[in-house]
């Protein structure tokens, strides 16, 4: 019963931060294109929140998928852990 659960639990977890990357890519092209509707001005404070939105989602991931594959060992010599001698 635990193992089911705790599978959704992890989906959730990178679920959520790709929704929030989304969210944000989204935001900044909205923020981009509305400069051709409201005649040349820019959604700054859209586009910025949009942008730190798309990195916090994108870091996550791509940082969930970097220490799972140093753990199986799936990663070149230059980025495995060093060994202290």
């Amino acid at each position: 019963m635990k193992a089911p659960f705790y599978r959704f639990i992890a989906i959730l977890l990178l679920v959520i931060p790709g929704l929030t990357a989304t969210y944000g890519f989204l935001s900044m092209k909205d923020a981009f294109f509305a400069q051709f509707d409201t005649g040349g001005h820019m959604l700054w404070g859209k586009f910025l929140l949009g942008f730190i939105l798309f990195l916090l989602g994108v870091a996550f991931i791509g940082g969930w998928t970097f220490f799972r594959d140093r753990k199986r060992n799936y990663l070149a010599p230059k980025f495995k852990a060093k060994r202290r001698k």
